[in-house]
């Protein structure tokens, strides 16, 4: 990709728009039949809804609701619901495309969808967020069902919510329907391993990436930016595998120690500290910034978007990145990791076992028997093996990176089926 089709990229305000023009380059390189960009190009369905929920001070407040369902032709679809103030129809859009392309990477049979809640949960009462929840859950009920569209926690929302979300659904459609959401607790219903999940298969791909660039895990290097779920799992389970962790981060900064960074006495300290890492002994502090430009073999972008932009992408040291956020890579800086010879795992493609265990959940739910943990993670590790695979094997037959090899591999898939099945 040119670096002025980076700089247009970069600026456009719809990250839809930004979905399409990598779906169309991809499409360019490996020759997809048109007619299927066209039909990727815009989601099966739009929702929209008015949440008026009574408040605990007795007043109305409307929320607004949106689900996406960006398509169905591989299964159902599948896709997380968030809470935030920022959440618009844009995004959801461009996060359902996503879930359709993450989900095809992975092979699982499941089309993609997105929804959210524009609302600052944090200024909501347990049970005001518990209404809203149930209201939307209602307002959606003809969108969800085990079969149609399955829900997942996202930025915000957690098991609670999905047990909320259960329930509201399965009292509107009169009997227990568990495989209508993924992330519940496991008393209701939810997968062993799910937890751990997304960091599992960033620590998977990112084994694989390393042995393709001929590296030995026991004398690597590691940096982690971001110390959530996905950030703090993936780290602890790199350093299982002998990478030595110099570097972690969260929103109290960066902490950096060469020697390597106890990340199970990391974890501990968080969880004991207001699950912040300020304070954290034994490491120099650092910005998340200087992280980013660490001189490592493996960095694992585990935070917010765009931290990986043109203003630092030049800076960059690290011989190998794996996305463990979604969309931590801006669209401008591929081409600069490009030319730096900076191998890539998409997140698409990095962090697709948080939604595979998530298939798991709903082939246990629908059928009424549950695997135990080894089960689980035998399973996810050979997905997750066979995604890298493939993906890396479409990056050699059309000489591009892996981010546009995951499009290709995810667009051939779901392209597939659309040819299968046929035109209205």
């Amino acid at each position: 990709m040119s670096s002025d089709k980076n700089a247009v990229m970069e600026h456009v305000a719809n990250p839809f728009d930004s979905f399409i023009a990598r779906l169309e380059e991809a499409a360019q390189i490996a020759k997809i039949d048109p007619q299927i960009v066209k039909i990727l190009s815009h989601p099966k369905k739009e929702v929209r809804v008015s949440l008026p929920i009574m408040m605990d001070n007795g007043q109305i407040q409307v929320f607004e609701g949106y689900r996406v369902v960006h398509s169905t032709f591989l299964g159902p679809s599948k896709g997380g619901i968030r809470y935030a103030e920022q959440v618009n129809i844009d995004e959801v859009k461009a996060l359902a495309s996503w879930m359709s392309f993450k989900c095809a990477v992975a092979n699982i049979p499941y089309g993609g969808a997105k929804g959210g809640i524009t609302v600052d949960p944090k200024k909501l009462s347990k049970g005001e967020l518990e209404r809203l929840t149930k209201s939307y859950t209602v307002a959606m009920a003809d969108v969800f069902g085990p079969d149609k569209d399955i829900p997942a926690p996202d930025v915000n929302t957690d098991g609670q919510i999905m047990s909320w979300l259960y329930d509201a659904f399965s009292k509107h459609v009169g009997q227990p329907t568990p495989a209508v959401v993924t992330g519940k607790p496991l008393e209701l219903g939810g997968s062993k391993g799910r937890v751990e999940a997304t960091g599992r298969g960033v620590m998977i791909t990112a084994l694989a990436a390393l042995d393709k660039l001929g590296k030995n895990p026991a004398s690597s290097t590691c940096a982690v930016q971001g110390f959530g779920n996905v950030g703090s799992i993936s780290a602890k389970l790199l350093a299982q595998k002998g990478l030595r962790v110099v570097a972690i981060s969260d929103v109290s900064g960066g902490y950096y120690n060469a020697n390597g960074i106890d990340i199970e006495g990391a974890i501990a300290y968080a969880a004991s500290n207001g699950r912040v890492l300020t304070g954290l002994k034994e490491a120099t502090p650092i910005s998340n910034e200087d992280l980013l430009e660490l001189d490592v073999d493996l960095l694992v972008p585990a935070a917010l978007e765009d931290q990986i932009n043109a203003d630092n992408a030049h800076k960059i040291k690290a011989k190998l990145i794996v996305e463990g956020a979604n969309g931590p890579t801006s669209a401008s800086a591929d081409a600069i990791l490009d030319e730096k010879g900076i191998m890539l795992v998409p997140d698409i493609l990095a962090n697709a076992g948080g939604v595979t265990v998530s298939y798991f959940e709903w082939a246990q739910n629908k059928s009424g028997y549950y695997w135990d943990l080894a089960t689980v993670e035998q399973r996810e590790d050979a997905i997750m093996h066979d995604a890298f695979n493939d993906v890396y094997q479409a990056s050699v037959d059309h000489k591009c990176n892996m981010r546009l090899a995951a499009y290709i591999v995810a667009a051939n898939r779901i392209g597939k089926g659309i040819t299968l099945m046929g035109a209205f």
